[in-house]
């Protein structure tokens, strides 16, 4: 049909971290390394308050203080000075999300560094900050967490390893950075293994976190460039960012968007990732006059319409993005909404 969208967007098909919240992707290899090392992964995060499935599903909340804590505990239990380095050796900058993918996407190497700088904090970690500075001869790629999170050596050793690999991929095979600044205080018989592994200089004790490099890199054009990409996920992050300006009823609304087609949509998960409790997020839809419940079924009843107009999904299909086990509760639920079947809707559309 000429007047129909080749695809639509309602919404961001997740929800943004709350401050002091991180995603879980940060711990993404962690179980099979402790595995590998005679331990139990389960034991190592439940230890610290958390769920096993932050093991497995990277895009679950946990508290940053949660993630600094977890990996100051590998370094003691693994007798590893440098475990948030040799970690990260297991990574890759996919870690990021879909920030990553955007890069990968952008122009130049400098527009690829401005999406970190823009969607870090929105996507990832709220409380994260990335700044691109530019001297004469040189330009840091620089990160930090606005928040005392107490000893995180580790945790900057991670970041460090990743945002190595990040610049080198955007950067292409010619990339080399310069020199990596850290705020952590190694060991100086770790400093050689970290000059080794990040492959340039390491500057402990420094007022910043950074990796350095020459400045011509950031007219370098990125090795994966595809523009109509960029476009696509640069307006989708828009979209997430616009998020964080929006109302309780608005971030439920788009949480249950991205959360019926999984099956795991709940006000128990909705709540998590919001950063509240239950009995909070209830009451703050109290407040506005609604109910979970009825926020779903508005949710699914919209979702149902622009399905059955815009595409020819299959019904069992449509069945299974909303939630339903089966078609006929879907039936039945549109019926109830509408007064016909969804057949009947499709073919008057």
């Amino acid at each position: 049909m000429a007047d129909q969208a080749f695809f639509t967007l309602d919404g961001p098909l997740d929800v943004s971290p709350a401050s002091g919240q991180c995603r879980a992707a940060n711990f993404t290899g962690l179980a099979q390394v402790a595995r590998t090392l005679g331990r139990d992964p389960r034991g190592i995060v439940e230890r610290h308050g958390m769920e096993a499935r932050v093991l497995t599903d990277p895009e679950s909340h946990i508290g940053c203080q949660q993630i600094a804590d977890v990996f100051e505990y590998c370094s003691g239990v693994f007798d590893d000075s440098l475990f948030g380095l040799h970690f990260a050796q297991h990574q890759d900058p996919d870690v990021f999300g879909c920030i990553t993918a955007l890069a990968r996407a952008a122009p130049t190497v400098r527009e690829a560094i401005g999406t970190f700088v823009d969607y870090m904090p929105v996507v990832h970690a709220p409380d994260s900050e990335v700044v691109l500075i530019e001297g004469s001869d040189t330009a840091e790629y620089c990160w930090q967490v606005n928040t005392d999170l107490g000893i995180n050596d580790q945790a900057h050793y991670q970041a460090a390893m990743l945002n190595v690999k990040l610049l080198r991929m955007i950067g292409g095979s010619a990339f080399q950075p310069s020199w990596v600044s850290l705020s952590a205080e190694p060991r100086a018989a770790d400093i050689p293994e970290m000059e080794r592994l990040l492959g340039c200089r390491v500057r402990p004790r420094s007022s910043r976190n950074s990796v350095a490099f020459p400045i011509h890199a950031l007219e370098q054009p990125v090795p994966t460039a595809n523009r109509l990409l960029y476009r696509l996920l640069g307006g989708y992050l828009e979209k997430v960012r616009d998020t964080q300006r929006i109302g309780t009823v608005e971030k439920v609304e788009c949480y249950v968007r991205g959360a019926l087609p999984t099956g795991s949509c709940s006000i128990e998960r909705c709540s998590a990732k919001l950063g509240v409790s239950v009995r909070t997020l209830q009451a703050r839809l109290a407040d506005d006059g609604v109910r979970f419940s009825e926020l779903v079924e508005q949710q699914r009843e919209a979702m149902a319409r622009n399905l059955l107009s815009a595409s020819q999904i299959s019904l069992d299909e449509i069945a299974e993005r909303l939630g339903y086990g089966e078609q006929t509760s879907f039936g039945r639920a549109f019926k109830r909404w509408t007064g016909t079947t969804p057949q009947q809707y499709r073919a008057g559309a």
